[in-house]
């Protein structure tokens, strides 16, 4: 049995909070990770080759495991949550494919993506058999009120994606509206993967929404940390290009406080490269000047600091135990992280 909220973590005193988070569900996550692996299979021998190569490339599988943690939070002892975490796990490698081709990215996790190798087809196309096994799964389940949480959820993240397609290389974009694309994108896939660990355990509404309100703004905190990364971390650490949001014309919060602040020249410069897509060598670096002169990744982290605090105060109606510390600890550290 996976240990519970008042169990001590087991993880190495010099981790940082999200590993010591996976070591005190690590035998949760392993249930999860052979679920993965049994319902990748398919006769048809390309859709867990290609889905396969998504999940080996690592990455921390956050979402999935805030399910289990809520979980175990919210005091549950049974396994009913890893079906939903791996669930969860589905719907984020499905989006992380057709993301990957709406981006036309070359990269995932400083590897080559799955678009890359196999082409556009077969990664939308199998993004799709994730997502209908993600409902089959919960359907054989019997979980409906899960079911309508993840489904709503999906939606969100389409509506998200379209969002932020409207908003591409329109220097017009507002704060609210950027907001309203990641936390449509990003953030309601946290909070549904928070609030799903609730629900496993049968916790009351108030404690449901603590979770919705935790997942939500950890998640937009994560966004905009990643933005603001983009434009100032190595590829390396990363592990996807430096610029990436700048050549592709994404406006973030970097580039709209920038662009608030700047003066009509460097307004017209903003339009050429985030409007117009005609960037020259040297714009990226110019960019990341102007930014760094109007103070806009500063800005910007301060922002992603004040949804973390939010974060943090959603979780005051849990007692304090070790899970709780834990889950309090990874909302600071998404202000650190330089993944």
């Amino acid at each position: 049995m996976a240990p519970s909220a008042n169990a001590p973590a087991q993880a190495d005193a010099k981790a940082n909070p999200l590993d010591s988070l996976i070591a005190m569900v690590a035998d949760d996550l392993k249930a999860v990770n052979r679920t993965i692996v049994e319902q990748m299979q398919s006769p048809v021998a390309l859709i867990p080759q290609l889905a396969g190569h998504l999940v080996a490339a690592g990455g921390k599988r956050l979402r999935p495991v805030l399910t289990l943690a809520t979980a175990r939070l919210c005091g549950y002892e049974g396994a009913g949550h890893v079906l939903v975490a791996t669930c969860v796990e589905f719907i984020h490698t499905a989006t992380l494919l057709h993301d990957d081709v709406v981006d036309d990215s070359k990269l995932r996790r400083g590897r080559e993506s799955a678009n890359a190798i196999w082409g556009n087809e077969p990664s939308v196309l199998v993004g799709d058999f994730l997502f209908s096994r993600a409902f089959e799964m919960l359907v054989d389940h019997g979980d409906l009120p899960t079911m309508r949480l993840l489904s709503r959820a999906c939606a969100t993240l389409s509506e998200g994606e379209v969002m932020q397609l409207l908003t591409a290389n329109d220097i017009e974009t507002t704060r609210d509206a950027y907001l309203d694309v990641i936390r449509g994108k990003t953030a309601a896939l946290f909070a549904a993967a928070a609030r799903a660990g609730g629900m496993v355990a049968q916790r009351p509404e108030a404690e449901l929404n603590a979770l919705s309100t935790y997942g939500m703004n950890l998640g937009t905190a994560f966004q905009v940390v990643d933005d603001t990364l983009d434009y100032s971390a190595e590829q390396a650490a990363l592990g996807k290009e430096v610029g990436d949001d700048f050549r592709d014309g994404k406006v973030t919060l970097p580039a709209i406080l920038a662009i608030e602040r700047g003066s009509d020249e460097e307004r017209a410069f903003w339009q050429r490269c985030l409007g117009d897509q005609d960037i020259h060598d040297g714009d990226l670096e110019h960019a990341m000047e102007l930014m760094r002169r109007h103070n806009a990744l500063d800005d910007a982290q301060a922002q992603a600091r004040a949804y973390v605090e939010e974060a943090r105060q959603a979780l005051e109606v849990f007692p304090d135990n070790p899970m709780r510390r834990i889950l309090l600890d990874v909302a600071d550290f998404s202000l650190e992280r330089a993944f």
